[in-house]
């Protein structure tokens, strides 16, 4: 989809989320790269500079993951789940779709009674 495109025929609050994700993804992108460059310098005030420039832009990708869930209904309910949890992700992953196994079913395959 076109920028023109999004621009009319999108709400402006869509438009907003749109330039938030844009941004996002950007950042991630630089934590990639400064992430990467850092590893193989062999100079070490490079690679301090660089880890400082890549913690830069995690706080610029925290800030607009902020941002998204404040705006965003379901990124606030995802956030909840994930954000800070201890454990296995995948195992709460699986326990918040009901994928996983549940105490009551623990030694069957979660598949009912067979006959």
């Amino acid at each position: 989809m076109s920028s023109q495109h999004i621009e009319t025929q999108t709400t402006p609050a869509t438009r907003d989320i749109h330039r938030a994700l844009a941004s996002l993804q950007e950042e991630l992108e630089a934590v990639d790269y400064y992430q990467q460059r850092s590893d193989v310098t062999s100079d070490a005030e490079l690679k301090a500079i660089l880890e400082h420039n890549r913690d830069e832009e995690i706080e610029h990708a925290v800030m607009l993951s902020e941002w998204l869930r404040r705006r965003m209904p379901k990124f606030d309910e995802q956030m909840k789940a994930y954000i800070f949890s201890k454990g296995s992700i995948t195992q709460a992953e699986a326990s918040a779709s009901g994928d996983g196994p549940s105490e009551s079913s623990a030694g069957d395959l979660g598949i009912g009674k067979l006959h």
